[in-house]
């Protein structure tokens, strides 16, 4: 049986994005785990899916204004291949240009006839003719922008009107260029120190402390970190940065008794059980019960014992424990726009739209109402998102605060910041928002409220 060249990889995981609606991250590694593919072909399928998917509108608008009858004319399959092969010769400065012709002609002729083949290279060819059209070098009108940062207006017009135009302008660069792995190191198994000297050791590559997270390293160059034997063995934990710090901000005890109301797939809940020296009791929630086995499964190879998993709906949950001990803390975590990390899921800027955004500040506003008599007096709720939408965040928070007298911003949520955060990131009364650009990881917001005596 014929072995997969990358690019033919590549194509089948942006058709199955575009046919069924796929998220192209889980796509990628369904894929790349079926694939026989050494580790730098990996990177390239990497590259050109996730290329693909973030230079959307660019790569359609130019084939558009090359293709006589337009996108719309052609085979899916036809449309994706073009868009590799222009992303290949506007993006990929390391790939020859005849070379991102010669591969995506052939890829097509494996999958069409002549005709097909003949079209695609007509396309490239013209494209290489004009490619000085398309600079974009100094973009002004918003659809100027669009098309230089390929993100939708409506984004951009709305990312303007929370943090002006310079800030906007780095959200979107930092939105385009390359994820940052990070791990969060076990610190029930091992320290951060130790940790990085037998990451060496293993020679998957270069580890480096963490500008951001006291208990976190970045990988600089190695393979994926899921198929080492340290994260087997459970002595790390894939994470994003901004993600680490929530649970650090809510700052659980050893003892206590905790609340992590949408828990799935079990990264914050896990770091709040290294962070209680797995001493005392988590519920942790999901309404999925695939998504349960899954915070299960984080748990056991992470040796953590007291994470109790609970398929519910957690607007429900308050009716369910009217006779049980209140929570000292409760992290609620909450389904948002995750307009924070369009950089690691760049199909979200695309399958996103304004209108969806007020019926996720319901479903927040919900489940806000849902926890708040969980916590007991003089307890912590900390709320959190993972987008740049102060409709889901601050305003969120304040209408709330509002609502519920017996709640108050926390006057000393600083001390909970590490350093660099608090001179990076932006902050108000008990919140701070980190962009994506200020760490190069997600975009977050966190607020920590406290529950009167």
């Amino acid at each position: 049986m014929r072995t997969k060249s990358a690019r033919e990889w590549a194509l089948d995981i942006l058709l199955k994005c575009e046919q069924h609606h796929s998220y192209s991250n889980l796509s990628l590694n369904q894929a790349l785990q079926k694939s026989q593919l050494d580790a730098r072909d990996k990177r390239l399928v990497t590259e050109l899916v996730y290329g693909c998917i973030q230079r959307l509108n660019t790569l359609d608008w130019i084939i558009n204004q090359l293709v006589k009858k337009g996108l719309s004319s052609l085979k899916p399959w036809v449309r994706q291949a073009l868009r590799l092969g222009i992303y290949q010769l506007r993006y990929l400065d390391r790939i020859p240009e005849r070379a991102a012709v010669h591969e995506t002609v052939n890829l097509v002729k494996k999958r069409g006839h002549q005709g097909i083949a003949n079209l695609v290279n007509g396309v490239l060819r013209a494209y290489l003719r004009q490619k000085n059209n398309w600079k974009f070098e100094a973009p002004h009108t918003l659809q100027e922008l669009s098309l230089a940062y390929s993100h939708p207006e409506w984004l951009i017009k709305r990312l303007e009107q929370v943090y002006g135009s310079d800030t906007s302008r780095e959200i979107l660069a930092a939105n385009l260029r390359p994820v940052k792995v990070s791990l969060r190191v076990n610190s029930l198994k091992i320290d951060q120190e130790s940790f990085i000297e037998r990451w060496h050791e293993s020679e998957m590559g270069e580890a480096i402390p963490s500008e951001m997270m006291p208990d976190a390293v970045r990988i600089e160059q190695g393979g994926n970190p899921a198929f080492s034997l340290l994260f087997q063995q459970g002595f790390c934990t894939i994470q994003d940065e901004s993600s680490m710090l929530v649970s650090r901000v809510l700052a659980p005890k050893p003892g206590m008794n905790v609340l992590d109301a949408c828990a799935a797939p079990g990264g914050k809940t896990t770091h709040l059980a290294e962070l209680m020296n797995n001493e005392g009791s988590i519920v942790a929630c999901d309404i999925h019960a695939h998504k349960i086995d899954l915070i299960q499964a984080n748990a056991e190879r992470l040796g953590i014992k007291i994470i109790h998993p609970k398929k519910i709906d957690t607007r429900k949950l308050a009716q369910e424990r009217a006779s049980k001990a209140l929570f000292d803390r409760v992290l609620l975590d909450a389904p948002c726009s995750g307009l924070g990390v369009i950089r690691r899921k760049p199909d979200i800027k695309w399958s996103k739209e304004s209108s969806q955004v007020e019926a996720l500040a319901q479903i927040q506003k919900e489940l806000l109402e849902a926890v708040a008599p969980l916590v007991r007096p003089g307890g912590v709720l900390l709320y959190s998102t993972c987008t740049l939408e102060p409709r889901e965040n601050q305003e969120q928070v304040a209408r709330f605060l509002h609502t519920h007298p017996d709640f108050v911003p926390d006057p000393h949520f600083e001390e909970y910041l590490p350093p660099a955060v608090k001179k990076k990131a932006q902050g108000g009364n008990g919140w701070v928002q980190i962009l994506p650009h200020h760490f190069e990881s997600d975009g977050f917001f966190i607020a920590r409220l406290l529950k009167k005596e």
